[in-house]
């Protein structure tokens, strides 16, 4: 069986999974928070003919090889951390991260989760939770006569709020968390991350120090995606599976070509 075949139905597929990754950032293109993901290729075991430097005659060797490559996979999808642009909300319970940072969010079994994603909200508690009703950590409650206009959120993390007829109190502190590898974070869905072992273990800072970013309410860090660029890379990729597609073809006409000779 001819090599060209498998080799090209390989790429096939990793152009198939390249289009899956492509078709995943442009559905999340208004997703608070989301990071661009890339698929990256490795190439496959080389079938070697001929050894670089062995005897071709008395006294002499081949100065090259002769390796033939048997295909592509894809060997990662890595999440780029570049920083999204801010989009002014002027809602009060919005937090933007300007820089590096996450925020913890705690999830119903206890689990630590860290979000990008700063649009919270309150529940019946007057706490501030996700979308999904995650608590935020530390667990912020306003004031039973405070209302979430009266929500300050300083860029250092410092969470105020102004119950009716009182003054301004000080009820908590937001930190932010970092990862040496935060590419290495698992995607747990909901716009949130866990850790793992090859994202090495949250460095937790107060925001504007230690390299934290600083946050900024009323602001939302929108999606890191960049629209005309996933089109053009979903060109490139249709265009490599079409020409992967014509290896298949060409090398299915050698063989038929190949069956059909006559003595």
């Amino acid at each position: 069986m001819m090599r060209s075949l498998w080799s090209a139905a390989s790429g096939m597929i990793a152009q198939q999974k390249n289009m899956d990754v492509v078709a995943h950032n442009i559905a999340n293109v208004n997703t608070y928070g989301n990071k661009k993901v890339r698929a990256e290729f490795q190439d496959l075991v080389y079938q070697t003919l001929r050894d670089a430097g062995g005897a071709s005659g008395d006294g002499t060797q081949y100065p090259q090889g002769m390796q033939i490559g048997l295909g592509v996979r894809v060997s990662a999808t890595n999440r780029i951390f570049t920083q999204g642009p801010l989009q002014t909300t002027d809602n009060p319970s919005d937090i933007g991260i300007q820089g590096e940072g996450f925020f913890q969010i705690q999830l119903p079994d206890g689990t630590t989760a860290y979000t990008r994603d700063g649009s919270f909200k309150l529940d019946s508690e007057r706490r501030l939770v996700t979308s999904d009703g995650f608590l935020l950590i530390p667990n912020l409650t306003l004031d039973e006569n405070a209302t979430i206009d009266s929500l300050v959120i300083s860029q250092d993390g410092r969470v105020s709020d102004t119950p009716a007829g009182g003054e301004q109190t000080e009820i908590g502190q937001i930190n932010l968390v970092r990862f040496v590898n935060p590419a290495g974070l698992h995607a747990y869905g909901k716009n949130l991350f866990l850790e793992t072992a090859a994202s090495g273990a949250p460095i937790e800072s107060t925001p504007g120090q230690d390299g934290a970013g600083i946050l900024t309410q009323g602001t939302l860090e929108m999606s890191g995606v960049q629209i005309v660029e996933e089109m053009v890379n979903m060109i490139i990729s249709q265009r490599a599976y079409e020409s992967n597609s014509k290896a298949v073809t060409t090398s299915d006409s050698m063989l038929e070509t190949a069956n059909g000779l006559k003595r």
